[in-house]
């Protein structure tokens, strides 16, 4: 899986929502106290308001509020409401997937299982549980498994 810039911006700035909850941060106060560039911020707020994943309020009290409880919004949420589903093959969903041949169904098994497995980890672990400083017990083991740390 490639986390694109969008991916890891979005849940940098919902991260840093869910440590003010349930206050509100201006676009630019997420921006500076994130590391994220403004304008980029701006277009993933947009996109996050759309989902629900934000609420925006006006006003001199105005910014940006998480939409939901941290404990309630998943980095799953966050992925989709900035990516899209969290596996597509070329735009398709798996299941839909029709490839000819003898490998066809293996194939397409093999792909609802990557999803499966992104699944297992983004929607269990919440903005809340980011924003402790800690991933949930049976998502931190994976971190310890031989070769975790090393790209392949």
């Amino acid at each position: 899986m490639r986390v694109t810039a969008r991916v890891d911006y979005a849940v940098r700035a919902a991260t840093g929502l869910a440590l003010v909850h349930p206050g509100t941060l201006t676009a630019e106060a997420i921006a500076e106290r994130r590391g994220l560039p403004l304008a980029f911020t701006k277009q993933i707020l947009a996109r996050m308001r759309r989902a629900g994943i934000v609420a925006a309020q006006r006003g001199g009290e105005g910014g940006y509020r998480l939409g939901r409880p941290p404990e309630d919004l998943s980095v799953a949420d966050v992925v989709r409401a900035v990516e899209g589903p969290l596996a597509d093959v070329r735009g398709e969903p798996p299941e839909d997937l029709d490839y000819p041949g003898e490998d066809g169904e293996v194939l397409r098994a093999l792909w609802i299982a990557t999803r499966a497995s992104l699944r297992s980890v983004l929607e269990h672990v919440s903005l809340a549980d980011l924003a402790k400083g800690a991933l949930p017990p049976r998502i931190d083991t994976l971190t310890e498994q031989p070769g975790a740390w090393h790209r392949r």
